[in-house]
């Protein structure tokens, strides 16, 4: 049997409990390169635990899935958090779950406003990249280093994601 989640729009509160929203909507920022460049300064924070940690910096190209999305597994990192950057104006799909005992709970479903990036807080449960309708790239920042940094958990009955109506 499988359980549906209608997925909301990204909101910097909604998503507060698995990470930050990446986005321009901050009150942080300041102009830089005498005034030629505004900086919307430390949207998130970077973690990067366990031995010889360090950040990386990569681009991933990321293809759509078929709507409405079949959620049989989420993945956690347990040594650093994982920031996605959409490197163009289209919105993606989010899922994410809290933590119950070491198992995901019940999942939330967001769409990005283009433009909008998250990043996911270390140990936050969370669905594959999803872009939306087309192929799309990414800038992501996420740990590097020794030690196992993936956990997937499969669901016994998997959940159905369905886009709002208007996505």
């Amino acid at each position: 049997m499988t359980r549906t989640l209608t997925a909301r729009p990204l909101t910097r509160e909604a998503f507060a409990p698995f990470g930050d929203v990446l986005d321009t909507d901050w009150p942080n920022h300041f102009a830089i390169n005498n005034g030629k460049c505004e900086r919307y300064h430390d949207l998130a924070a970077v973690e990067a635990e366990g031995p010889a940690a360090r950040v990386l910096i990569s681009i991933f190209k990321g293809t759509p899935y078929e709507m409405p999305l079949k959620l049989g597994m989420v993945e956690r990192h347990p040594l650093g958090s994982q920031a996605f950057m959409p490197l163009s104006p289209a919105p993606f799909l989010v899922v994410v779950c809290p933590d119950g005992n070491g198992e995901p709970g019940e999942p939330r479903a967001f769409v990005t406003a283009p433009g909008q990036g998250v990043s996911y807080r270390r140990k936050t449960w969370h669905a594959v990249l999803t872009p939306i309708g087309a192929p799309q790239d990414f800038l992501v920042v996420d740990r590097g280093g020794e030690g196992s940094n993936l956990e997937e958990f499969f669901f016994e009955k998997p959940w159905l994601v369905q886009l709002p109506e208007a996505a």
